[in-house]
């Protein structure tokens, strides 16, 4: 059986689960939900953290059966480099990410437990967090990492993203990593970089727990975070500097504007930007700049990945051409801008 599959099934199945639990808790006051709600967290945690380390020790072995395996890994490489293949691909990537959520929202629940277990606030940063983890995992039950090749009924070869039950093909072989991406780079830049995305997560949740709720509290878990992601993000932007001048020769120091590397520039600078503005919010300034850039940045970050997924520009970071998962982060980006608008707009005018 293909256990990597079943894992990443479940682990979106107990996100919803949790998610609406957790929702029907927060309506009602159902202290019984939310207690249900938080075991299937725990749950979709578990269940994510155990396919990304079944995931590594896949990509360690060369076990090339596995298309994603097979696409980014091979014997030849170096240990290092076959544990960077994680992060090579789309699947991987977003797994990373999706756990990387997980992991910080527990962080969060963990330190915040006495000051703000129980309240509104926490309920709705909890949530939001949740959906966006629910998003990832829903993309990688469509394009599967552990989609793996097994023989079909004619004798050829194919790939099941849905059946994990068939008998795997035995691939003798992993074509291994893009020769650009074979350089010691590859094992700091994009986790660094993943990392500093996935905290976004947590600012742009608190603050929209405060346009909910006028709950000014959510400045103490959305500035820490925030100070987290923009450390993370400035250095994976300088660290895929260093990277791109030495193996690409751009001809200019370090930076060249391409598309996806522009993008993830802009929401550094609304990070720096809130991170200024938080010194004036605690002296009852900004209440409307502070949340729209909180979630500005969430939103740009999201829109960073579309472009190096949807093919939309040409860079050298992009990915594939334009797919359905590409639709689904356009869906879910507009989502976000839709109804982070008309929250901000609610807000912007209650002031006036």
């Amino acid at each position: 059986m293909n256990l990597g599959m079943v894992l990443i099934w479940l682990s979106l199945v107990t996100g919803i689960v949790a998610v609406l639990l957790g929702y029907m808790g927060f309506r009602k006051s159902n202290t019984s939900f939310i207690t249900f709600s938080h075991k299937m967290e725990i749950a979709c945690f578990t269940l994510a953290g155990f396919s990304i380390i079944l995931l590594i020790y896949l990509l360690y072995t060369v076990d090339a059966s596995y298309s994603y395996v097979f696409e980014h890994s091979s014997a030849d490489l170096e240990w290092y480099y076959r544990l960077s293949a994680l992060w090579a691909g789309q699947e991987g990537s977003l797994l990373l990410w999706a756990v990387s959520i997980m992991a910080m929202l527990a962080i969060v629940e963990h330190t915040h437990r006495i000051s703000l277990s129980g309240t509104a606030l926490m309920q709705i940063t909890r949530l939001i967090s949740l959906s966006v983890v629910c998003v990832f995992l829903g993309l990688l039950v469509l394009k599967n990492p552990f989609s793996a090749y097994h023989v079909l009924s004619d004798g050829s070869v194919g790939i099941t993203n849905w059946n994990p039950f068939v008998q795997m093909y035995d691939v003798p072989y992993g074509q291994g990593m893009n020769p650009l991406l074979r350089n010691p780079w590859m094992a700091v830049h994009p986790p660094t970089l993943f990392l500093g995305y996935a905290a976004f997560t947590i600012p742009f949740a608190a603050a929209l727990g405060n346009l909910l709720t006028h709950d000014k509290r959510w400045e103490s878990i959305a500035t820490n975070w925030m100070r987290i992601s923009w450390l993370f993000l400035t250095l994976g932007i300088g660290l895929g500097g260093f990277w791109a001048y030495e193996v690409l020769g751009w001809g200019a120091w370090f930076w060249s504007w391409d598309p996806v590397e522009t993008s993830s520039l802009i929401p550094w600078i609304t990070a720096t930007a809130y991170l200024h503005a938080q010194l004036r919010y605690r002296y009852g300034e900004y209440g409307f700049v502070a949340p729209l850039l909180a979630v500005g940045s969430f939103i740009l970050v999201v829109f960073a990945t579309f472009v190096t997924r949807s093919g939309m520009w040409a860079s050298v970071h992009s990915w594939q051409d334009f797919t359905a998962e590409s639709g689904i982060i356009a869906v879910f980006l507009s989502v976000l801008v839709l109804s982070s608008t008309f929250l901000l707009a609610k807000r912007y005018f209650e002031e006036d």
